[in-house]
Order: C-alpha cells, then structure tokens, then sequence
C-alpha cells in the first residue's frame, strides 16, 4: 500500500515538474506588446448624401501577446481599444451626432477581443512580414458581433505593425446611421474602418 503512495507521489511530482520545465521555454518566447497611441492611425470613413467623410480615433489602446520564435508567429492575445468620443472629423455637429448615434452616455468604447487566429501566412515580399486573420468579438454601442479581422502583421525588432481594413454595416450593430438637418442629410450604412497600428513592449 505504501509503495503504491509513493508511486503515485513520484508520479504527480514528476507532472508537475514537466509542467512547470515544459512550459519556460514557451513563456519566455511570448511577448508582451501594448499599442502606441502616438503612431499609427486609426479612421472610419463612410459616405452620405451630402459627401464622404471620415473620422480619426485620437484615443486608443490595446494588449497583443506574440511568440516569434517558430516559422509562423503566433498570436495568443489582441485586444483593441477606441474611445468613441475620442472620433473626430473635424466637424462639431457630425461629431456631436455620431456620439449620439453610438450612445455614448452608456458605451463609451468600441473593442475587439480576438477568440483565435484563423489563418496567418507569409508575405514574400516583405521580411518579418505575414498576412493574417483573426476571429474575435467587436462590440460597438453595447451590442457585440463575431467578424474577420485581416490584417498585415509586421514584426521589427521591439516593433510590431497591424495594418488593414475592415468593412462593417451600421445597422448590424443595431446602430440607426446618424442624420442632419431635419433628415436631408442621411449617412450611409455602410462603413470602413483602417487600421495602421503600432505595438512596443
């Protein structure tokens, strides 16, 4: 009886110490990145009755955990941040009616939390350069949705770029897109979000 203890003490000490052995390489090789508000851009550009337009966010964060290490990076976190009210197109009125369009007395931030990567490949022409897919939930005005972020990721040095686009519809955000002038004015549903963004550790 007391050997079969001790068998099975060395057994679980031994797990555990694979455990805890196994997974330093890995936790050493994953970095830790958070964006850089001050490079990069973020716009929303959209269309209306009137012209186009086009809105920049001057205030936004977000964590990215990436292991370059292996052939392909990998991603484990990406998470991004806007603060709505933060969106600016230089227009009070068109500013004023968009934070009203978005609710922002109740929700203050548009976020993306990545679920996983669903693809990522190398970009031949570029070093460190590679194309990838996230899937992950994006939540606009409270109501939240899974979309297909693409992007180009670039790693350089203590640097990682993301950069894309992604086009979106107002109304699947339950978002009624904003209108001026007693309706003569009518923005269109339709919208596209760039993202070129800066991540340093």
């Amino acid at each position: 009886m007391e050997s079969q203890i001790r068998k099975r003490q060395f057994t679980l000490q031994a797990i555990f110490l694979w455990i805890t052995f196994g997974l330093i390489p890995l936790t050493l090789a994953a970095q830790n990145f958070k964006l850089n508000n001050g490079e990069g851009k973020v716009t929303v550009t959209g269309t209306s009755t009137l012209h186009d337009w086009e809105e920049v966010a001057e205030q936004k964060s977000g964590t990215l955990v990436l292991d370059a290490s292996g052939d392909l990076p990998s991603v484990s976190t990406l998470k991004f941040v806007v603060d709505v009210e933060s969106l600016k197109s230089g227009h009070d009125g068109m500013d004023k009616n968009t934070y009203k369009a978005l609710n922002t007395d109740k929700h203050k931030q548009i976020t993306f939390q990545m679920l996983e990567v669903k693809s990522i490949s190398p970009v031949v022409s570029a070093s460190k350069g590679y194309k990838m897919v996230a899937l992950g939930n994006l939540t606009i005005a409270g109501k939240t949705n899974k979309v297909e972020l693409p992007f180009n990721l670039t790693i350089n040095g203590d640097k990682v770029e993301l950069e894309g686009k992604k086009p979106l519809k107002m109304t699947d955000f339950g978002v009624e897109p904003p209108k001026a002038l007693l309706g003569t004015i009518k923005t269109g549903d339709e919208i596209e979000v760039h993202y070129n963004t800066i991540w340093t550790k």
